[in-house]
């Protein structure tokens, strides 16, 4: 659903923001990004009925809407302590739009039907936000190396680390959830889909190691471009997840 994918996001990018080396990266990175997930912020607000489900239980969506309201307020005046270079402050703003974003989600999958403990649920929630949200950040971040050529390599080598940590923990919940949770009967669709998902977890981490190897001769435009190509695995991976979800009612 589009408010749940749109607050992956900005969990996923403004966590990038809060544990990267910030003091190695020019503001005008960061005052982009929060204008990035205003954005989002401004799409989960206006798509919040999405959430609405007949067959099960009400989500409180006023309380959501105010909330993605904050988040995106938030992200607004991050982006304006950034243009000023006040860091301290716009690092403030960057933990409470990650925490907002947090919150955000526990409430808006909190009311969905689903065979496994809400726990297992947010974790697979969570570690999707960051997987899609720090693939964007360190894209991004690898994109504003061509333009701010004089910036050290070693704040888009730790979102790389930080990139495969959140790739091989999405893959062991894959593996938690399948080992406790397998569908008594899947169709053949189903398994092409879950070759599909596997494959969007094993495709990103081979481009994650070659992005370390490219770096080595501190190629930046190349590492870029095998950024993008992983932006997309990771999207198709995580879009065929959010298919088998909704097929068979589990965090994929």
């Amino acid at each position: 659903m589009i408010p749940v994918f749109a607050l992956r996001l900005i969990f996923g990018m403004s966590l990038t923001w809060c544990v990267m080396a910030r003091e190695k990266v020019t503001s005008g990175f960061y005052r982009i990004q929060m204008l990035v997930t205003l954005g989002l912020a401004v799409l989960a607000t206006l798509t919040l009925s999405h959430l609405n489900r007949p067959e099960g239980p009400v989500i409180a969506t006023t309380v959501l809407y105010y909330w993605v309201i904050a988040i995106a307020g938030g992200s607004f005046l991050g982006s304006v302590m950034w243009t000023l270079e006040r860091r301290a402050a716009g690092v403030r703003y960057a933990w409470g739009v990650w925490a907002g974003a947090a919150l955000g989600l526990f409430l808006a999958v909190r009311g969905q039907s689903s065979l496994v403990p809400l726990p297992l649920e947010m974790a697979s929630q969570l570690s999707a936000g960051w997987l899609i949200g720090g693939a964007i950040s360190t894209m991004l971040l690898g994109h504003w190396h061509l333009t701010a050529t004089g910036m050290p390599l070693e704040p888009l080598l730790q979102l790389n680390r930080l990139l495969l940590v959140a790739v091989v923990m999405r893959t062991v919940l894959l593996g938690v959830v399948l080992g406790t949770h397998f569908p008594e009967s899947m169709a053949t669709t189903h398994w092409i889909w879950l070759g599909l998902r596997i494959a969007g977890l094993i495709g990103p981490a081979i481009l994650i190691l070659m992005v370390f190897r490219i770096l080595r001769y501190r190629n930046t435009q190349s590492a870029t471009g095998v950024l993008y190509a992983l932006d997309i695995l990771i999207f198709l991976g995580e879009a065929t997840a959010a298919l088998l979800s909704l097929d068979l009612h589990l965090p994929f």
